[in-house]
């Protein structure tokens, strides 16, 4: 009799589908930036705890951040098809329940535990998301039981063996749009064995809520992290009109040239623990503050002002070089937006039947992986039909990357209109340049 195969067992056809994925799922940011995988430790088994904002894509930048197979877990009601649930057995995913399908359900994560054991016992690292629901914020939620289970049952039964979670912070440019920026952040690394022997007094149950506790605030540590209350939205646009500013003043004191998505990482919480410590210290500036984002907020959203017109270094010649570079390509983006016209009206025609707007990435990738490649196949075919090979292999090689360019060159025109609207609104830029007299003293 045939043994049975596990989910962690190595798969050729997975093995080589991945580089396909991996590759599509780059190109569908700008630019994806992992900090800190040194950090993971080959001396154990892993569990990977990242934060969760952006549905599918959170699984996709994870899986992406190294080669090594990694075995996931997701909420078991998308198992209930049979066909679906072997897609995603294929794709090393497993169901787990989650407490609102009820107690009982809850008490059948008993097999997917199990199974995760034996993951992990293989050295094979498995990921769960603790949040147990995607956010799609600057921010964290409460963290479920189920990765401590887990890691709990997994150090009983591998007492020669390091277990280790991994905190890992997934920062977003934007939550909702296609080609945008994500930077990772890989965490300090909690030794659970280790963990458990520095507090022997403890309970299992008493040492699972310090670990909680403990792993939430590396996680938060790891993201660029908006404590989610009445303020969020005030931080946020305050953080936007802010962060060019002060990553120039932490580049001038410590002398260094970062990565930009580092800089404005640093900066970014550097701008929150400002805010914090106002809040603390001077009340009414405080209050002033945030009553100033708030309506920067609600004006920008009104007149349709994209984040990134606030933020951006170098508002004139950000301006002069998008609007110059959409005119020079402007014949061939309108050519390519043309023959990716399938791909986006079923984008859009998917995007009417979503209430979650976090899902719309998600749902752009997916569509680009499987229909990108039949149509490109479909005009190839067609370029050899009606052009001679010499002309036909140019023109395939320039439809290529049709959906990018058609993407980018709208995302300028966009970015561009929003420039301006900004640049005609005075009463906003007044309220932006308050912000920064406000945050820096001036």
């Amino acid at each position: 009799m045939a043994k049975e195969r596990k989910i962690q067992d190595y798969d050729p056809l997975y093995s080589f589908l991945r580089h396909y994925v991996d590759t599509v799922l780059k190109l569908s940011y700008r630019d994806i930036r992992y900090v800190g995988r040194e950090r993971i430790p080959t001396d154990g088994a892993v569990i990977y705890a990242p934060n969760h904002t952006n549905a599918l894509m959170d699984a996709l930048v994870i899986l992406a951040m190294n080669r090594s197979p990694k075995v996931f877990v997701a909420r078991a009601d998308i198992f209930r098809n049979r066909t679906l649930a072997k897609v995603f057995r294929f794709l090393k995913i497993l169901p787990i329940m989650r407490i609102r399908d009820g107690y009982g359900e809850v008490k059948k994560n008993n097999e997917t535990i199990e199974k995760a054991v034996d993951v992990l016992r293989d050295k094979v690292p498995f990921c769960i998301f603790p949040e147990g629901q995607h956010q799609a914020k600057h921010s964290s939620l409460p963290l479920s039981k189920g990765i401590f289970r887990i890691a709990f049952q997994a150090q009983e039964l591998m007492p020669d063996m390091p277990l280790y979670i991994v905190p890992v912070g997934m920062s977003y440019g934007n939550f909702f749009r296609f080609r945008s920026t994500v930077r990772v952040q890989v965490g300090d690394p909690i030794n659970v064995l280790e963990f458990q022997k520095a507090h022997p007094d403890q309970t299992p149950q008493e040492q699972m809520n310090l670990l909680k506790e403990e792993l939430a605030e590396r996680m938060q540590r790891a993201i660029f992290y908006i404590p989610y209350d009445e303020d969020y939205d005030a931080t946020y646009e305050i953080c936007a009109a802010s962060v060019k500013q002060q990553a120039k003043l932490m580049r001038a004191s410590d002398g260094r040239k970062k990565n930009q998505l580092d800089a404005h990482f640093e900066a970014n919480k550097c701008i929150v623990e400002k805010i914090q410590t106002l809040k603390a210290n001077n009340e009414e500036v405080a209050k002033e503050l945030i009553k100033l984002g708030n309506e920067a907020s609600k004006m920008r959203n009104k007149r349709g002002i994209s984040l990134s017109s606030v933020s951006i270094k170098y508002p004139f010649w950000s301006r002069l070089l998008k609007m110059l570079f959409w005119i020079i390509t402007l014949p061939y983006c309108l050519s390519v937006s043309l023959l990716t016209l399938p791909i986006n009206g079923i984008i859009q025609f998917l995007f009417t039947k979503l209430k979650d707007e976090a899902f719309h990435n998600s749902v752009r990738y997916i569509v680009n992986l499987f229909m990108w490649p039949i149509l490109m196949s479909i005009y190839t075919l067609i370029c050899f039909i009606i052009l001679p090979w010499q002309w036909a292999i140019p023109t395939v090689l320039l439809l290529l990357p049709a959906p990018i360019v058609a993407h980018e060159s709208w995302r300028v025109l966009r970015l561009g209109i929003s420039d301006l609207k900004l640049l005609a609104c005075k009463e906003l830029r007044q309220k932006y340049h308050k912000i920064r007299q406000l945050i820096f003293n001036k």
